[in-house]
């Protein structure tokens, strides 16, 4: 009863510190960030490169998925998109002239080695050289990473991908590839991107690729379990993330002095009510959708909240198997875009990981459909609760940015306003103590976006697909972030404008 007591308390004090958290500060220059705070953009391989049938390459899961019509969520596909493949001299320059410090990219596994695992593709691995060694002759830091979600088709079809644990073999092979190609330019690793949405859109809901999940449960899929999948899959994840990692501390650590770290979505959240009952259950959401990794990198096992509710269904550590993942993450990559409000929601007609969570994430009132709601306090309430909870671990932002129609004006005012409050919000956190290291906005180019194909965007530059040059066009938010990284002086009209055109902010968060 004390726990429970306890408990309450705590909820209740991270609900009110979200309620009455001020705005991040509003004026803002580079100079007032450590020297070593790193500012970049981010981008992924499926949804800028192109060429996707081009030089050797093969398809991956996500590839089948936009030609199976994309779980008919939209129209569209990677084939093309913003073909960095041919024109990564030109963003490569465009990055330079904005000054960037660092470039988040991730390497196309099925480009490197097409099958999966064994023969390495001589054309991708010159093109990753390249757009490296691009990179670094201007100046700008890769951020690399290993797995965004784009697993060779070949291996899903042999055994099943991720719900297999031959996975992570052929996982810590293909990193070992990459880190002995390119470990000698590239410093930071991530090996998989958002871990945590890949195994529930993945292998429960079954609305991303591989499209596993339950027959009728969510998208009536064709295989896969929802009950059991998420787990398996999360499970080998973080031991091919453990693999790699010990792989890279053995052998490369020692010459080439990277880092090698891991990336989840991590959402605000707080109670709808006061009540027990959503109080309690946003504690479970929390350990559900954070802890399910956080728990295991820190402590070597999963939350005793998951492995009350899900049992058996949840695969056990073994004693190898925890010393391999526990303090496996030099650092931990962080997408932020919503907040929700949670409500309970205890479910008995099935079983799979959203009725096992046993809570409702609702969007507060307000929301705009077209925009994502600006919220830095309720982002940095998530990374407080990290500190708070696991220790104050090296932490990036990879992602965050704004959600905009694609075709809409270049003066994106929007995006602009966004940028300005989450950046000053990093400010903030970082004078508070919190070990965060950089930022990266997403995305650097309107790219093929993997929720929404090429409807909405969220690039700095514009991509005219009319355009058979698909020729790059700077949007207000690419000058803003530029003055900023410049540590030009702000222009005060667009200082007066920003706030003219301020949207009204969530309340109920």
């Amino acid at each position: 009863m004390k726990d429970k007591v306890e408990l309450l308390l705590l909820c209740a004090e991270v609900l009110v510190a979200l309620l009455v958290l001020p705005s991040c500060v509003y004026t803002l220059s580079k100079d007032e960030f450590p020297t070593e705070f790193v500012f970049g953009a981010s981008t992924s391989a499926y949804q800028v490169e192109g060429a996707a049938n081009e030089d050797g390459r093969k398809p991956s899961i996500w590839d089948t998925f936009a030609h199976s019509d994309n779980g008919n969520l939209y129209d569209g596909d990677g084939d093309i998109t913003c073909d960095q493949y041919h024109k990564y001299k030109e963003d490569v320059q465009l990055m330079a002239n904005m000054g960037l410090d660092a470039y988040r990219l991730s390497i196309s596994w099925s480009r490197l080695i097409p099958d999966g695992r064994g023969e390495i593709n001589p054309k991708g691995l010159q093109y990753y050289n390249n757009l490296i060694n691009e990179l670094i002759s201007h100046g700008i830091q890769p951020h690399v990473t290993l797995h965004h979600w784009d697993l060779p088709q070949k291996l899903e079809d042999e055994y099943g991908g991720w719900v297999s644990r031959r996975i992570v073999k052929d996982f810590t092979e293909y990193a070992d590839v990459c880190f002995r190609e390119f470990g000698d330019r590239v410093k930071y690793w991530t090996t998989v991107n958002e871990a945590n949405v890949f195994a529930i859109f993945g292998y429960d809901l079954g609305m991303l690729p591989p499209q596993h999940c339950s027959p009728s449960l969510y998208f009536n899929c064709s295989k896969g379990n929802s009950s059991t999948e998420p787990y398996l899959v999360t499970h080998n994840i973080l031991l091919a993330h453990g693999s790699a990692s010990r792989l890279y501390r053995n052998k490369y650590k020692g010459m080439q002095n990277g880092f090698v770290g891991f990336n989840i979505l991590t959402v605000g959240l707080a109670p709808q009510t006061n009540s027990s009952e959503d109080i309690t259950a946003t504690q479970r959401v929390q350990d559900f959708y954070h802890g399910w990794y956080l728990h295991p990198f820190i402590f070597g096992d999963y939350p005793e909240t998951m492995k009350k509710i899900v049992r058996s269904r949840l695969p056990s550590f073994t004693k190898k198997e925890s010393n391999l993942v526990k303090d496996s993450m030099d650092f931990l990559g962080i997408n932020f875009y919503y907040s929700f409000l949670v409500k309970n929601n205890v479910q008995m007609d099935h079983r799979d990981y959203m009725a096992d969570m046993a809570a409702d994430l609702i969007f507060p009132d307000g929301t705009p459909f077209e925009e994502v709601p600006i919220t830095p306090w309720s982002l940095q309430g998530v990374l407080d609760s990290f500190k708070n909870t696991y220790g104050n671990f090296p932490l990036y932002i990879h992602e965050n940015g704004q959600q905009t129609p694609r075709n809409s004006s270049l003066d994106d005012w929007p995006r602009v306003k966004y940028l300005q409050e989450y950046i000053g919000c990093m400010l903030d956190s970082v004078r508070s103590g919190l070990n965060v290291k950089g930022y990266f906005v997403w995305s650097f180019l309107d790219a093929f976006e993997l929720l929404s194909g090429y409807e909405f965007s969220y690039g700095l530059y514009f991509v005219d697909l009319k355009d058979p040059s698909l020729s790059r066009q700077p949007k207000l938010s690419a000058k803003w972030y530029s003055d900023f990284l410049k540590t030009r002086p702000m222009d005060p009209n667009v200082t007066m404008q920003i706030q003219k055109n301020n949207s009204p902010m969530l309340d109920s968060l």
